[in-house]
Parts: structure tokens; C-alpha cells; sequence
């Protein structure tokens, strides 16, 4: 195996297992209180759930825009900037943070507006609401660690946090609701140790890692203007973009509840094997950040097209993989998800959309990565912007004749479009990054 592609799966894999154990901090809430007797338990759990996750996913600019400086400020070997971006971006994060507790009310008034959940969901949601929304410096001072970690090359630090922060969580929770008899307030607290585990443990590393760093600090530095400003205006555009691509998200999800339970089902089912090639094709994105970031920094226009070059191989290599096993595996993982003979046969009729995701998917996913290494997010917000309008128009200029499938043309053409836009503007900012 060549250097390069060691040092991609080097960052890649860690990053992979990091993926795909988050969202089992929701799974594992999701267990317990499913064996609590009332199936009003798991809809608390899933509506909580649902709004950290979306706020969550909003605020992931601190850790994607962290990223991308660190990783340039790394290959420019510029130790003060580096300790700069950590506390920067730790901080801002912090503040936010700050304001989601504040705004706890009215943030969680304004989810119900939408969400409408029963009377006895709504109560025990706004419960599991109130004890996690104070989880929130954890996970946004978490995305701020996180990011830099990446940045430095380093993405086992934050594979080892997702690992211990799921320990903990099971231990915690199980011990609160079985031990002590708390119900969904158990659940949210063991959430809630979890997530500040995995804080703290994230800045003892750091201090056994990088602690020699720490003569390199200078508060006055920290908020100096054109380093804020930069920073801000590298996260406002992909604060931007993500709300497009999360606007785009909630619609796929609305538009499939208003075809019916089935068609629900199909869509929320065949979803998941577009999640599932996302968990992994985001790892190869980040070892995109990290290493398309750290070669701008050193100035190495060689290495960084050898890596764009090899990230794309993998890229290939991962959608074919992927087609072939959905192709060949598919029906039976939709049989481990579901036994509804009616949902089963229904997503037979949609399936060869979800089979083309990986082709039409790997140009964007791969093109993320090295963008946000060479901090290139207003290409990254145009794109997202004029795929998400594409997506739209897309839907309902077929919907008439098509349906369902309209809306799986749909974002197979968001995710093309995204991928294409990017692939045009790449050369303008490789020149800009080389002249």
C-alpha cells in the first residue's frame, strides 16, 4: 500500500467507527425505554431525540469549519494559530451553547408547534428535553475538540470518545431507570453523564497528548479581528448550507408522511442504506479535511493532488462495494428492519433508486472533505444551495406523473447536482489555494 493511501485510512477508519457508533447513544435510549411497558415512553424518547439531533446537526459548522483551519494551520506548522483555533472554537461553541439553555422554553414550545405530539408524549419529551438540552457545552465544546483533533491528523482520539461515551451511556442508564426506578428521566440523565464523559475525557487527552502546547497560548491572540472574522465567515457558510441540506432532509421525510404509512415506511427504510454508505464515505471526507487542509498549509500542491486522486479511488472502490452489496444483500437487511410483508414488498418497487445513491453520491461526499480542508465554503454553500433548489423543483415538476419516485429522482439529482458543482468549482480553488 502506497504512503498516501495509508496515511487516508489512517484518518478514514477511526473516523468510520466514530460514525457509526453515534447514533447508538440514541438506539441504546431507545432500548431501554422500549421495555418499560408503554409505547408512550419511546415516542418521548424519539421526539427528544429528533431535537438534539437537528439542533445538533445545525451547530456541526464548529467542527467541520475547525477542521479545515487547523489542518492548514498544521502543514503551515503554526503552533500559536493552532492553540488559537482550539480555544476559538471551544469557546464559541460554549457561548452557543449558553444561548440553547437560555432559549430552552421557546426552543422546545416552537419544536411542538411542529411536531404535534400527544398529551402524554409532549409531557414526558418536554421532560427528557429539559434534563438533556444541559448536555449541550458537552457536545458543542465536544465538536470544537473533535474538529481540531481531525485537524491534527488525529481522528482516534475522537473514535476512542464515541466508544467510551456509548460505556458509559449503557452503564448510566441502565443503572438510573432498573437501579433507581427512574423512567424516562433516567434515560435522559444517563444520556446527559454520557455526553460529558465524553467532554471531559476528550480535554484529558488533549492534556496528555498536546499538553506541551500549552506555552504556545496567548489570550490576546484568541480574539484577534481578522482571525474572528475569518472564522466566522468560514462557519456562517456552512451554518448556511447545513440548514439547506437539513431543510431538504425534513422535506424528504414530510413528503413520504403525506403518501401514507407505507410509503413512510419504504422511504424511512430504503433511507437507511443511504445512511449507512454515508457513515463511511464521511470518513473518507474527513481524512479529506485533515489531509487537503494540512497540504494547502504546507503549500504542497504534489500532495495534494495525489491525495484528491487517491480519496476519489477510494471513493470508487467504496460506491462499487457498496452497489454490489446492496444489489446482492438489500431485501434481506430490510428483512432484519422490518417483518411487514406489505412494507417489504412496497420497497421492491423503490429499491433500484436507493441502489444508485453510492454512484450518485461519491463525487459530493469526497469533494466535501477536501473543501472544507481548503476552508472553500462559499463553493460549498453554492453548490449545496443550487442542488437543494434543483431538488425542490425537481419533486414537484414529477410528482404529478411520477409520485414517490419523484421523490427519489429528486435527491438522486440533489446529490449529483452537489457533486458536479463542486467538481467545476474545485480548479478555481486550487488556483486560488497555488498561485
Amino acid at each position: 500500500m502506497k504512503p498516501i493511501d495509508r496515511q487516508i485510512l489512517q484518518i478514514a477508519l477511526p473516523s468510520i467507527v466514530s460514525n457509526i457508533t453515534v447514533p447508538l447513544l440514541g438506539l441504546i435510549d431507545v432500548a431501554i425505554v422500549g421495555h418499560l411497558g408503554a409505547p408512550a415512553y419511546i415516542g418521548a424518547i424519539a421526539v427528544g431525540g429528533m431535537l438534539f439531533n437537528i439542533i445538533y446537526w445545525i451547530f456541526g459548522f464548529l467542527r467541520m469549519g475547525t477542521s479545515g483551519m487547523t489542518s492548514q494551520a498544521y502543514g503551515k506548522r503554526d503552533f500559536p494559530e493552532i492553540v488559537r483555533l482550539l480555544i476559538r472554537s471551544v469557546g464559541i461553541g460554549l457561548a452557543v451553547a449558553l444561548c440553547l439553555i437560555l432559549l430552552q422554553v421557546p426552543i422546545r414550545q416552537a419544536a411542538f408547534l411542529i411536531i404535534h405530539p400527544t398529551e402524554e408524549v409532549r409531557e414526558m419529551a418536554t421532560l427528557y428535553f429539559h434534563i438533556c438540552i444541559w448536555g449541550a457545552p458537552a457536545m458543542l465544546g465536544l465538536y470544537g475538540l473533535s474538529g481540531w483533533y481531525i485537524g491534527m491528523q488525529n481522528s482516534r482520539i475522537p473514535m476512542y470518545i464515541a466508544i467510551t461515551q456509548n460505556i458509559v451511556n449503557i452503564i448510566a442508564s441502565l443503572s438510573l431507570v432498573y437501579f433507581f426506578n427512574m423512567k424516562v428521566e433516567g434515560v435522559a440523565l444517563g444520556t446527559l453523564i454520557a455526553q460529558y464523559a465524553g467532554f471531559f475525557m476528550g480535554l484529558i487527552l488533549w492534556m496528555n497528548r498536546y499538553g506541551k502546547l500549552k506555552k504556545h497560548i496567548v489570550w490576546k491572540g484568541v480574539l484577534q479581528k481578522e482571525a474572528m472574522v475569518r472564522f466566522f465567515q468560514v462557519n456562517r457558510d456552512i451554518f448556511l448550507r447545513t440548514l439547506c441540506l437539513v431543510a431538504v432532509t425534513l422535506f424528504f421525510t414530510s413528503a413520504g408522511a403525506s403518501q401514507g404509512e407505507i410509503i413512510l415506511a419504504v422511504n424511512t427504510l430504503l433511507m437507511q442504506l443511504f445512511t449507512l454508505f454515508s457513515y463511511v464515505m464521511d470518513g473518507f471526507a474527513y481524512a479529506g479535511e485533515a489531509l487537503s487542509g494540512r497540504y494547502i498549509g504546507a503549500r504542497n500542491r504534489e500532495a495534494f493532488t495525489n491525495t484528491a486522486r487517491h480519496l476519489f479511488m477510494w471513493g470508487g472502490w467504496m460506491a462499487i462495494l457498496f452497489t454490489l452489496v446492496y444489489a446482492l444483500g438489500g431485501n434481506a437487511f430490510l428483512g432484519l428492519l422490518t417483518d411487514d410483508r406489505n412494507v417489504i414488498t412496497a420497497a421492491d418497487t423503490y429499491f433500484y433508486w436507493a441502489l444508485a445513491i453510492p454512484v450518485a453520491g461519491i463525487t459530493a461526499f469526497i469533494w466535501d472533505g477536501i473543501f472544507i480542508g481548503a476552508t472553500a465554503t462559499r463553493g460549498m454553500l453554492a453548490s449545496m444551495a443550487v442542488a437543494a433548489v434543483c431538488f425542490f423543483a425537481a419533486f414537484y415538476g414529477f410528482r404529478p406523473a411520477l409520485g414517490n419516485h419523484a421523490l427519489w429522482l429528486a435527491f438522486l439529482i440533489y446529490l449529483s447536482i452537489r457533486g458536479a458543482m463542486q467538481t467545476l468549482l474545485s480548479r478555481k480553488i486550487i488556483k486560488e489555494n497555488f498561485s
